[in-house]
């Protein structure tokens, strides 16, 4: 009876391993980019009604499709090093569980998004969960060396949505979010690439450093950290945010691009992975300097000094 519930047990999983089926790292960057979408979509508080559900329902989203991704590359998880060690490689999970789990999650993200927040932003997260499940995961992937721009467009949505979630409807502001976030991933993902190279060849995976070379690649992402840096700049430019903003873009946007430039006379791919760990750190940055932008004449006032 023992060893019947313990194979049982095996079967169904830990709940650790699903939980590492979320990638709540990564997830925790997306939940955050929408909540900061949902805050500068207006300039009061956002309604906790809105709210609540609106979190839940996109980091739902956002945890189904990296569920899925899961099911989809188990195989190829097995010959890279930075992912032979997630649960469906290690038998931690079976497919089928992992893959009911995946639609749960995506199930109770729909309905709390069509419930409780709006169609518009429900419409955008499903087409948002299949960008990235589907279309990039099971096809563009393994299609172009392309594949991180076009499929950039399903992760940078996550400030839309927030901002839908609280207004109904798409607002041009909310695009610059999109935006730079959509100018941000191809440098975020080649600088791994290159670092990753080989596990990408091995796993067959036609990443820009391998079809098209290093060096050609760390030009690229010299190139789009140019296209980013312009548009993280944009939103002053346009008054959507303010100069506590502005300062705070200028010095992250120095970083990157002091890396970006390194990277073409530095070959060493240490500097490729302290590249791609600066670009994570850069887009938090950037939206916390939204956040305090947004808010900064609220904390003065707060504080008594205006």
């Amino acid at each position: 009876m023992r060893a019947s519930t313990t194979a049982v047990s095996a079967s169904i999983g830990h709940w650790r391993d699903y939980a590492e089926l979320c990638k709540p790292r990564v997830i925790s960057l997306i939940v955050f980019t929408a909540v900061v979408g949902m805050l500068l979509s207006t300039p009061g508080a956002v309604p906790l009604a809105v709210f609540i559900p609106a979190t839940f329902g996109i980091g739902l989203a956002a945890a189904s499709a990296a569920a899925i991704n899961h099911v989809a590359e188990y195989r190829i998880d097995a010959l890279m090093v930075r992912t032979r060690d997630r649960p469906l490689p290690q038998g931690g999970l079976n497919r089928a569980h992992a893959l009911a789990f995946a639609l749960i999650l995506g199930g109770l993200s729909m309905y709390l998004l069509i419930a409780l927040v709006n169609i518009l932003t429900a419409v955008l997260t499903f087409a948002s969960l299949i960008g990235y499940a589907v279309i990039y995961t099971m096809y563009l992937k393994y299609a172009t060396p392309q594949n991180i721009v076009i499929g950039g467009a399903a992760g940078a949505a996550p400030p839309v949505l927030g901002w839908t979630a609280v207004t109904g409807q798409i607002d041009p502001h909310a695009l610059l979010l999109f935006l730079i976030i959509f100018a941000w991933t191809p440098p975020h993902f080649w600088a791994l690439a290159i670092y990753r190279r080989d596990e990408y060849a091995n796993a067959k995976i036609p990443m820009l450093p391998i079809t098209h070379g290093v060096d050609y690649t760390r030009r690229q992402i010299l190139l789009y950290t140019l296209i980013l840096v312009i548009a993280t700049l944009l939103p002053f430019v346009t008054y959507m945010s303010g100069v506590v903003y502005l300062c705070g873009a200028i010095l992250l946007d120095a970083g990157f691009l002091y890396y970006a430039i390194r990277m073409q006379t530095d070959h060493d791919d240490a500097l490729a992975m302290r590249t791609f760990k600066y670009s994570i750190v850069y887009l938090m940055g950037i939206f916390i300097f939204f956040f305090l932008d947004h808010y900064w004449t609220a904390v003065l006032k707060l504080i008594g000094i205006a």
